[in-house]
């Protein structure tokens, strides 16, 4: 089995954002030259957060935003932690920091609709992407 990791950035324009990497994931998978496998997409931040979802609606993204807005709202008084982004750490935890996406053929394997997110909660910023590409 070959191992190849390699990372990228993402600079974020908004407080929350959620961007499509699907293109940067897929030049990693390429040049990685492993035709099947899989490739782990990992977020090394603590208010960001990596998804799998529909990329070809933008209202997609903007509704799943709503939803984590009213779940963790940016201002709540029961907040205790000192820097003012606490809603941004519990939506980076409810959405998670990494995805795993099959690898067939030199290409992900995702379904007709969906794409891989970078999701900011804490921005503008720049930031750093990391996939690892195991496989042959």
């Amino acid at each position: 089995m070959k191992i190849v990791q390699m990372d990228f950035s993402v600079s974020t324009r908004n407080r929350c954002q959620m961007i499509d990497i699907t293109g940067q994931v897929g030049s990693v998978v390429a040049e990685s030259g492993i035709e099947n496998g899989d490739a782990i997409v990992y977020c090394p931040h603590t208010t960001a957060a990596i998804t799998i979802n529909e990329n070809a609606d933008p209202t997609v993204p903007q509704d799943i935003l709503l939803s984590l807005a009213e779940l963790a709202p940016h201002s709540n008084p029961g907040y205790r932690h000192f820097e003012g982004n606490s809603d941004a750490h519990c939506k980076s935890t409810l959405v998670g920091c990494s995805e795993q996406v099959l690898i067939k053929d030199g290409a992900l394997v995702l379904g007709s609709w969906q794409g891989v997110f970078f999701c900011e909660f804490d921005g503008p910023r720049s930031r750093r992407v990391i996939v690892q590409v195991r496989g042959q």
